[in-house]
């Protein structure tokens, strides 16, 4: 009865459109809590400045009701039960076992970028937790940020640009002489899908390409883009001008390139690095760049990161550092975050993963 007197009442306030207007978005409304709380809980590291970019949020919040892990540790006994999908980014949240083991219901652990070096991917599927990555989707835009690199390395870019705003620069110094890219040998150590993409873009300087992988690439692949194959790794760094580090980091590949390979290198050559930090042994580097034993290194990846603001290779001239920024466009960014949202779908819903990473 007293329904019927408030339904008269705005009927006579509002006229019956607007009551059935305001009828139907209260019933829209409460479809969409009931659906937001049949969504699966998902733990992500934070969105702002260090964690997701505000304009990806709609990617996980479709699919997934999404708590931060500074949100989640302020109760987690009653988070915990709720959490089947944990997205890993930048390797945060670090998946350790004491967070692990503390959800229950975890089904996935989806990282965002291909790099798995941060995951252990053993003790994670021991859990009969799902371990997957983003292949594929970051190799254009990593390929972009090594070209970049060797481009501005072996033009000082960056040194130009430091001289042409200058406030005290008056004339422009005809010194800053860059080295050729056009003609010059470019070492590929690493032949993956991001390692063929530099090849590709390589190829339109007219570079001469060799390259060194633990499988030698089909030679459809290697005609695509016109690159040998050196079966030696020793070979390949005495012969380039620029040597690219495009590997996965594992036990193999940490220390890769240490005193020893760069001695191998010609005085007029540069190291350009996408990988990881750690393929390279830093100390070795410096005593290279100091010594000149190579010309120049340009880095996007180092060991931590950020360097303490005291190391060496920060205050070297012949060192160009950008902050691992090899995957970070918009574009990717959203593939990336899309292709995570997909394999923990997938997971979830104990369906086909797309991108599972599994143990050898």
């Amino acid at each position: 009865m007293r329904r019927l007197c408030y339904v008269q009442c705005m009927r006579r306030l509002w006229g019956p459109a607007q009551v059935k207007n305001l009828h139907t978005s209260v019933c829209q409304l409460q479809r969409k809590k009931v659906m937001e709380a049949d969504k699966p809980w998902a733990l992500i590291s934070e969105v702002g400045e260090q964690g997701y970019i505000e304009d990806v949020t709609d990617i996980m919040t479709q699919h997934f009701q999404i708590i931060s892990h500074r949100d989640f540790l302020q109760n987690p006994q009653l988070h915990a039960p709720k959490i089947q999908a944990m997205f890993v980014w930048n390797a945060c949240p670090a998946a350790k076992p004491s967070l692990l083991t503390s959800l229950p219901a975890l089904k996935v652990v989806a990282n965002g970028g291909v790099g798995i070096d941060h995951l252990d991917v053993p003790y994670i599927t021991s859990l009969g937790v799902k371990v997957t990555n983003t292949p594929g989707v970051v190799s254009d835009a990593t390929a972009d940020i090594a070209m970049g690199l060797l481009l501005a390395s072996a033009r000082k870019i960056v040194e130009g640009h430091q001289i042409a705003v200058d406030p005290k620069t008056t004339h422009i110094p005809q010194c800053l002489m860059g080295v050729e890219v056009t003609g010059s040998t470019l070492g590929i150590i690493g032949m993956g899908d991001i390692g063929h993409k530099i090849a590709q873009r390589s190829k339109g300087f007219d570079m001469k390409i060799l390259y060194h992988n633990r499988k030698r690439r089909s030679v459809e692949d290697e005609q695509a883009v016109g690159a040998s194959y050196c079966e030696s790794m020793d070979d390949l760094l005495r012969r380039s001008d620029f040597v690219m580090l495009a590997v996965n980091l594992t036990p193999e590949t940490t220390g890769l390139i240490s005193h020893r390979e760069l001695a191998l290198m010609k005085p007029t050559a540069t190291l350009v690095n996408v990988s990881r930090g750690l393929v390279v042994d830093q100390d070795a580097l410096v005593k290279a760049l100091q010594s000149g034993t190579i010309r120049a290194a340009a880095l996007d990846v180092t060991h931590p990161e950020p360097l303490p603001r005291d190391h060496p290779l920060l205050g070297l001239p012949n060192v160009l550092i950008t902050p691992h920024v090899g995957t970070n466009t918009y574009t990717t960014t959203r593939r990336m975050v899309q292709r995570m949202v997909d394999n923990a779908v997938a997971a979830v819903k104990g369906q086909c993963i797309p991108n599972e990473v599994k143990t050898k």
